[in-house]
């Protein structure tokens, strides 16, 4: 019977295709039945942050789905992650895809309609540049704005030199959203709680956009190059700047290095609570973590497709959502009552929409944002 519907998905898919669609609907898997997943990832499903947390959230579907199963294939060469999921489609049900470097999947979708596809951190298009949107396959890109914003009011709330920083691993979408997001924060606090932080940005490391555009900020080049990752660290380290929202993926852990060998720099981990990774010897580098919940999100598309209930969608996911916050637990956070009170408060205004924080299309500046002024 599953082979008939797939027999069946592919004839649609081909009848469409000749209409000229680009969007191809798929047929659901039985529900209940098992199936086989497939993660990709440049820098692996154990690199502390973005990737792990979507790889969790595999896991935990499979603490309840005991007949499904997964596979993790890393593939560091940037240009090969699409031909990878092409070489693989045959072998897997459902792909989990993390980064924007998956951007381009939009032709290996629509004729795969019997395959699922969940994709995080980037819409798809096909190979002239269109827009896709599928039955089977979901898209969840994020607010990292939101979360930046938090990064930037804890660094500016907790500073005692007045100067911050971000770092990013590439200036694709999600990360200028977590610079932007960053400053605004800082913004806000020096506007509204009477703080005198700066950002610094090193020119050699500005960052330039998918369109060309020089975007300032501190850039590593990469996801998974820790030695300039700690090069980065250490130069915003000497120009003084004693707190650091890092969003650089794997070479985020350069920069944990670096902060680890100064004295009295406080690091504020992304996407998923990093406190463990702060470990010093008795010390504990972690001032907080900015949030984009992944892992609550793949599980429930899992389940969706698991159930039979799966429904292709580009989903754009925040706060409202509980999918952007920040690390309030006690023990894995190092806030002052204090700036933990601003920062609660802030959360409940940006959730009510009081508070925008600037990204990279909104159309909003950390100079000039709702909420600012």
């Amino acid at each position: 019977m599953r082979k008939l519907m797939k027999k069946a998905a592919a004839l649609l898919a081909a009848a469409g295709l000749a209409a000229g669609m680009i969007s191809v609907p798929a047929m659901a898997e039985e529900a209940g039945e098992g199936f086989s997943i497939c993660i990709i990832t440049s820098t692996g499903v154990d690199d502390g942050s973005f990737n792990q947390d979507c790889y969790n959230g595999i896991l935990t579907f499979l603490e309840n789905h005991p007949d499904c199963t997964v596979s993790d294939i890393k593939e560091a060469d940037y240009a090969q992650l699409v031909p990878t999921v092409e070489k693989s489609v045959g072998d897997f049900d459902v792909f989990v895809l993390p980064g924007f470097n998956f951007a381009a999947i939009g032709d290996i979708v629509i004729n795969n309609p019997d395959k699922y596809f969940i994709v995080v951190d980037s819409t798809i298009q096909d190979s002239e540049g269109n827009p896709v949107t599928a039955d089977n396959v979901y898209t969840m890109t994020f607010k990292e704005e939101e979360s930046g914003f938090f990064a930037g009011l804890a660094a500016a709330l907790s500073t005692t030199s007045n100067k911050v920083a971000v770092v990013n691993g590439m200036a694709f979408p999600s990360n200028v959203n977590y610079e932007y997001g960053f400053m605004s924060g800082v913004n806000y606090a020096n506007a509204k709680y009477g703080t005198t932080a700066e950002y610094v940005e090193l020119p050699s490391y500005a960052g330039t956009d998918l369109f060309g555009n020089n975007v300032g900020g501190n850039y590593v080049g990469d996801f998974g190059d820790e030695t300039t990752g700690k090069v980065v660290g250490e130069a915003l380290i000497d120009e003084g700047c004693d707190v650091l929202f890092v969003a650089a993926g794997a070479s985020g852990n350069g920069v944990f290095t670096a902060a680890k060998e100064a004295s009295g720099v406080y690091v504020i981990g992304c996407d998923v609570d990093q406190y463990d990774d702060g470990q010093s010897g008795s010390d504990n580098i972690i001032l907080t973590s900015g949030l984009k919940v992944m892992h609550s999100n793949v599980t429930k598309q899992l389940e969706a497709i698991y159930d039979g209930t799966f429904e292709g969608e580009d989903a754009l996911l925040g706060a409202d959502t509980d999918s952007t916050g920040f690390v309030a637990e006690e023990g894995r956070q190092q806030l002052s009552e204090d700036a933990l009170a601003k920062l609660t408060e802030c959360y409940e205004l940006l959730k009510a929409g009081d508070i925008v924080p600037a990204s990279s299309t909104n159309g909003y500046t950390p100079d000039d944002f709702p909420g600012l002024n």
